[in-house]
């Protein structure tokens, strides 16, 4: 890289000062220029580090690039600025981390990069023998490592500071049996019910990004990620958390960024001396590149902490992350027992071993039914993240529960008062992911409209309405538009069609119509006023309690 266009800022030759019998020691008197011969070991290690550390930094996923390509950033969503921030080096694996080889335990991208990054160091090392130091390319190598570390930090914090990453439990889970979860479900249940202590979590992670933006406070930003990320790493592999190798490449960019500093700490925390850290920047000469610099990093903070802050905002308030987003009926919301079951119109009485008959039923704030039923189910031991659009595939309340919760998104006809159901876990394949091109998609409307017209009326339909805008406008996106399209498609589900009314005043439900197996149900509903000795949080994501919006 060229050096012409800065120069090097005066920098003391030795570093470190002995202190007398009095603690002090005065600063060195000499300064000369900072660029000095580095050790042999050193720039041979510099080699192999830099193109390691610039393929770990650098996205290398034809994806990212058409997702920045196609944001709308006059109508965006958190998740455009999320997953500019929110990438991990993929080579020839797919996944580009957790889900690698199990021998790997998901880190194969990364031996993958050492290995180009060996060879490259090899080459480098046989064509540039003579060279004295890389002080240049290290500070540029620095830059590249502490912002690529900044912005995913600051990504994966902001799910914590708007606190949408661990959602407060459902009513269903509420009630569900705690032997029936996974030992990753119940941590994030455990972070979901103080979403004070996610909030501060998250604080935690942003400042730590916030401070790797500026290279004089980019000690304090790596020790501080280092130390959160560190912690995160070890829950992940405690509790089966399934992001282990993500929250470990902060960990590793955190470490790189402390390396230079760490014979300054051994110095004065060690050895108890005088010590002045030691630090190579550089000074821009040419006003063009003052002002490059200082855009670049202007647009990095306008579009990673302002605009994002203001999706983020909206996304907490309108249509959260993991949560679904449309409101359910008022009327049906809370917690059921089974009062009354006739299946084809025999009576079923209540049998806790009963592989048919329900025992317990409820109806969320949102768009979800769930009932219990003695009878198991495949379980999902995911955390119920990635980037769904529509609410039947926000699957947190299903993910990481076995026991036999079933539970369904519905559309509800007002007119009618016909609920119809989809089980959020799919009885076939998921289809062929990946293909969202334009003719596919297509079809795939065509498809999806004629499935959705073989169990719902079109007048019906008509009264639903579509769900890309049955959020506040306010939350109206370009990529919640083009997310529900692409997710709708022909699926198989386990359906329900079913209407309700309620009786003494909302103290019982009647629910009537047709199961998954094409059975007629009747089912009384007795509502049960249980109180928890876990008082639901006043930091509460979503809007279910507001006016129905026009559709």
């Amino acid at each position: 890289m060229s050096t012409t266009s800065f120069v090097a800022q005066p920098t003391p030759t030795v570093p470190v000062a002995t202190a007398d019998r009095s603690g002090y020691a005065p600063p060195p008197a000499k300064a000369t220029p900072a660029r000095r011969p580095w050790k042999p070991w050193q720039r041979v290690l510099f080699r192999v580090a830099f193109p390691f550390f610039i393929l770990m930094s650098l996205p290398s996923d034809l994806g990212w690039y058409k997702n920045l390509a196609s944001i709308d950033w006059l109508h965006g969503h958190y998740r455009d600025v999320y997953d500019l921030a929110r990438f991990s080096p993929s080579f020839f694996l797919k996944g580009g981390g957790e889900g690698g080889a199990p021998a790997l335990l998901g880190y194969g991208n990364w031996f993958i990069a050492l290995g180009l990054a060996l060879l490259i160091g090899l080459v480098w090392t046989l064509l540039a023998r003579k060279r004295e130091e890389y002080e240049v390319l290290y500070y540029w190598l620095r830059v590249i490592v502490r912002f690529r570390a900044g912005i995913g930090i600051i990504g994966f914090g902001f799910t914590k500071v708007f606190p949408t990453q661990m959602p407060y439990p459902s009513i269903g889970l509420l009630n569900s049996d705690f032997g029936d979860m996974t030992a990753q479900k119940i941590f994030w249940l455990q972070i979901g019910i103080v979403p004070w202590y996610q909030v501060f979590t998250g604080v935690v992670e942003l400042l730590a990004g916030v401070l790797l933006f500026f290279r004089r406070t980019t000690f304090l930003g790596a020790a501080l990620l280092l130390g959160a990320l560190g912690d995160i790493v070890f829950v992940n592999f405690a509790y089966d958390g399934g992001v282990h190798v993500y929250s470990s490449y902060f960990v590793l960019l955190a470490a790189f960024l402390l390396v230079q500093d760490v014979p300054n700490l051994y110095n004065l925390l060690i050895r108890e001396r005088y010590t002045v850290p030691y630090h190579y920047y550089p000074r821009f000469k040419e006003t063009w590149l003052r002002f490059t610099r200082l855009g670049l990093k202007v647009a990095t903070i306008g579009i990673f902490l302002v605009y994002l802050t203001y999706l983020e905002y909206l996304n907490f308030t309108f249509d959260p992350y993991k949560q679904p987003a449309q409101k359910g009926v008022a009327e049906l919301r809370g917690l059921y027992n089974v009062a009354e079951f006739r299946l084809n119109g025999r009576v079923l009485p209540y049998s806790p071993l009963d592989s048919v008959r329900w025992q317990q039923a409820t109806f969320e704030k949102w768009t979800s039914f769930t009932y219990k039923v003695n009878r198991a189910h495949q379980l999902d031991l995911s955390n119920g993240g990635g980037s769904p659009m529509r609410d039947i595939n926000r699957t947190f309340e299903t993910t990481g529960l076995a026991g036999g919760q079933r539970v369904f998104y519905y559309d509800a006809d007002p007119q009618t008062h016909t609920l119809y159901l989809q089980s959020k876990v799919l009885t076939g394949k998921a289809g062929r992911r990946g293909q969202a091109r334009a003719k596919l998609e297509d079809n795939a409307q065509v498809r999806y409209r004629a499935s959705l017209a073989s169990w719902i009326p079109a007048d019906a339909q008509a009264r639903i309405g579509d769900e890309t805008h049955a959020i506040h406008p306010a939350a109206w996106s370009t990529r919640r538009e083009r997310g529900i399209k692409t997710e709708q498609k022909p699926e198989q589900r386990d359906r329900m069609t079913l209407t309700y009314r309620t009786t003494d005043g909302g103290r019982h439900v009647v629910l009537r119509g047709l199961i998954e197996q094409k059975d007629s149900l009747y089912v009384v509903l007795s509502r049960v006023d249980r109180t928890y000795t876990l008082s639901e949080s006043a930091l509460s994501a979503g809007q279910y309690e507001t006016v129905e919006q026009p559709r």
